[in-house]
């Protein structure tokens, strides 16, 4: 895949984030090249990909005339929160269960690094269906990739070869859980 060499003139976040969804092994392997800072991601893609996420749930009232503008406010403003929050929350609960992912800053670099290419995968799905006239089900269902990404980050995090498995399973489903039990719990504040 010609777009996901070393030899791309652009490294960026964004090439970062097409390689690690097209190729999650060399993705992650270029990720640990680049150094890109934690914070540099947050603020060039994570942050203003939220804002495109939140702006995304007005576009169902073109398709749908029932939804009002307010409720697709209030819609926007949940999705954004609930990513916005599950960040924090990931990071703050695989630090807990794997403290040896966090010992250094580099190590808890990788681990940040980790939670955000993976939610920023999950953010560009949900803007996706959010771009879509109706409920497009095969969207939700490639989150199903979101596992396979986590593993082929394992060795980007330097997980321990009998560890991985269970590393796989907690993050995915810290990662794909968290954000849905957050966005039920906020949703209960939207006025239909």
């Amino acid at each position: 895949m010609y777009l996901c060499t070393r030899n791309f003139p652009e490294m960026s976040i964004w090439h970062n984030i097409f390689c690690v969804i097209t190729a999650p092994k060399y993705g992650w392997e270029l990720i640990n090249e680049t150094n890109i800072p934690v914070g540099k991601v947050l603020k060039s893609a994570y942050f203003p990909l939220l804002c495109v996420l939140g702006l995304s749930c007005f576009v169902p009232m073109i398709y749908d005339h029932t939804i009002s503008f307010s409720t697709s406010l209030m819609t926007g403003i949940v999705m954004f929160s609930t990513y916005f929050i599950s960040y924090y929350l990931i990071s703050y609960l695989l630090e807990g269960f794997y403290p040896e992912l966090a010992k250094t800053d580099g190590a808890k670099a990788r681990l940040n690094d980790f939670i955000l290419y993976n939610l920023i995968f999950l953010v560009l799905l949900i803007i996706l269906r959010n771009l879509l006239p109706s409920d497009f089900t095969p969207v939700l269902f490639l989150m199903v990739y979101l596992p396979w990404m986590a593993y082929r980050g394992t060795d980007h995090l330097f997980v321990k070869k009998d560890k991985v498995a269970k590393f796989v399973v907690i993050s995915s489903a810290l990662l794909l859980g968290l954000p849905l039990a957050l966005r039920a719990i906020l949703g209960l504040f939207i006025i239909k």
